[in-house]
């Protein structure tokens, strides 16, 4: 629906769908969301072992991000695979693109693929469609910023 668009074309998360309580601010990339104060504390928060350990080490395994799907669009629960064609993510959410007139999605896939530009295909109602990675948010915003 028109919520998802919006949503997706802006590049933010929907709990449930892009984040869950097995997803880290490294792994979903919203690093923001964690002060540099606390950072630096290495009991600073609930979670701060794994998540500074991913930060310090770059350990986490998968990131989110953004596809430009060829054809039909690829929804919540399509897999990601490599050009040998092996799984190496799943789609998040999925939706055609009003402002782009294309077919975007919110995945997360193994680290190593997920570089801005990154051919990879999805299987999409049983056939493989050609994705590139691509940076989020995937229309930038034009928000009111005052004088």
């Amino acid at each position: 629906g028109a919520r998802d668009s919006l949503r997706l074309e802006a590049g933010l998360c929907l709990y449930g769908n892009d984040l869950d309580d097995t997803t880290t601010p490294v792994e979903a990339n919203l690093l923001f969301v964690i002060a540099k104060a606390r950072r630096e504390d290495p009991n600073g928060f609930v979670g701060s072992k794994v998540i500074l350990d991913q930060l310090k080490n770059k350990s986490a395994t998968r990131k989110r991000i953004g596809l430009i799907v060829e054809g039909a669009p690829a929804r919540s629960g399509a897999e990601v695979f490599d050009a040998d064609g092996k799984h190496i993510g799943v789609i998040t959410s999925g939706v055609h693109s009003p402002c782009l007139k294309k077919n975007v999605s919110m995945a997360y896939i193994a680290t190593p693929f997920a570089k801005v530009g990154t051919e990879v295909g999805v299987k999409v109602r049983g056939k493989m469609s050609t994705a590139v990675v691509s940076k989020m948010p995937f229309v930038p915003s034009n928000y009111y910023r005052g004088a």
